[in-house]
């Protein structure tokens, strides 16, 4: 297939003619990284010279929540690794490897550990925003992971960094150009992130205010009672039993489909990549108690025991759980599962439960246990009120996190765009 005109080809994929192909060491003026200090975490310090690690380190911006600080003197047996504002930080080491982002005026005059790789560009010709983009790219991660020996992704030397091929506009501009768009991508991830944390913020207040009567709903003003989760059960001839033991032999790539405690979060189904199954002869054998979707699956094993979940539609015809797992199935003519389960997130409820939690290896409520655990009780009508007010506050905060997904796809593409030269926001005339 032939090329498109004013393209070429190179050793990294096709660019844009009037681009150049580099080792990263030829477009910088240092390379290298910092030490820590002898003592470690004992000489940090409550404020001073920011002392950055690799945990400050995110995808294309700095996190300083737990940022450390050092001291002049500390400061001035490290001067060599002083950071100035522009500078881009590599993680080098550990299972943060690859992590890149750019050095802001609240980190100047601060200094990096021996995990931090400082890259300091010329900035004739290689942009300190150009660079981040690059490195966080899948043509960037591509070059990392191809010096992780088996994949572990030990660690890079600066040999190697130096030795990272990154094709370059010529034109300092258009490098400028991409790095905006991106940036304003980032802006954009950002706000989002606050707003669905402030989002979640809200939720968790009102969970905890109407959840346990603290602030009524308008119209409802009837007394609220208590009831252990066997009486629930019991009291409407429901279903309150665990998940079977299923043994490994009874393990199989297709049959039954078994859900177990890690598929269970604070108020969330996890989807696994790795699933499994039970054969129908194990099914009756095991004589497993086959889930329903809408079931309240209640994880009797930590971290944190009393974790719930309500069982979604998985795309799996007949679903049983494990043994650490208890089925709660209330009937909707007393009880309104939505309630119950909103109710099983709240600290109040991960309280009751840690008290009764035993165990030393193995942390966990019995089912016992569990049973006589009392629940606020409102009236049905309250109870579906409630539910639908969090309902509505879970469906904002689910609209907010896809619309965060398809704008983080949307940068991922931007950056194959952009950072290839398929798409050009400086035409070449006026590059060249």
């Amino acid at each position: 297939m032939g090329l498109k005109p004013g393209y070429k080809r190179t050793e990294v994929g096709v660019i844009p003619a009037d681009w150049v192909l580099a080792q990263l060491g030829a477009l910088t003026e240092k390379v290298g990284s910092g030490v820590t200090p002898t003592g470690g975490s004992r000489v940090y310090k409550a404020f001073g010279r920011p002392f950055m690690r690799s945990q400050n380190v995110g995808w294309g911006h700095l996190d300083l929540d737990d940022v450390a600080f050092i001291d002049d003197a500390t400061h001035g047996s490290f001067k060599a690794t002083e950071i100035r504002a522009g500078d881009v930080f590599l993680n080098i080491t550990g299972a943060s490897i690859g992590r890149s982002a750019i050095a802001d005026p609240r980190v100047e005059g601060g200094n990096v550990n021996q995990h931090v790789c400082i890259i300091r560009t010329n900035k004739d010709k290689l942009t300190s925003g150009f660079l981040c983009s690059f490195l966080i790219s899948s043509r960037g991660q591509h070059q990392i992971d191809s010096f992780q020996a088996g994949g572990n992704r030990q660690g890079l030397n600066f040999g190697q960094v130096r030795s990272f091929r990154i094709a370059v506009p010529t034109v300092i501009e258009e490098q400028r150009a991409i790095a905006t768009a991106l940036s304003d991508v980032d802006a954009l991830l950002e706000e989002l992130d606050r707003l669905i944390a402030k989002k979640r913020d809200l939720k968790q207040a009102a969970m905890q205010q109407l959840l346990t009567g603290q602030t009524r709903l308008p119209g409802f003003e009837e007394g609220w009672g208590t009831r252990g989760l066997y009486e629930i059960a019991e009291h409407q001839k429901t279903l309150f039993d665990d998940g079977d033991w299923v043994e490994a032999e009874h393990i199989t790539d297709n049959g039954i489909r078994l859900v177990q405690t890690g598929n269970i979060g604070v108020g969330q189904f996890v989807e696994k990549a790795s699933r499994k199954y039970i054969y129908e002869s194990s099914f009756k054998q095991l004589k497993c108690k086959e889930l329903k979707i809408g079931d309240i699956l209640i994880c009797r094993l930590a971290d944190p025991a009393g974790r719930v979940c309500v069982l979604p539609d998985i795309g799996d015809e007949r679903v049983i759980t494990s043994v650490d797992v208890t089925i709660f199935r209330p009937s909707q003519e007393v009880a309104d599962r939505n309630f119950f389960a909103q109710y099983f997130s709240t600290r109040d409820w991960f309280k009751k439960v840690l008290d009764q939690v035993g165990g030393t290896t193995h942390k966990r409520i019995s089912r016992g246990a569990l049973g006589q655990l009392e629940v606020p009780f409102p009236a049905l009508s309250e109870q579906r009120a409630i539910a639908n007010v969090l309902s509505d506050m879970d469906a904002e905060i689910e609209t907010l996190e896809q619309r965060r997904a398809k704008t983080a796809a949307l940068k991922q593409a931007m950056m194959q765009e952009l950072l290839t030269g398929r798409t050009r926001l400086v035409t070449p005339q006026a590059a060249a």
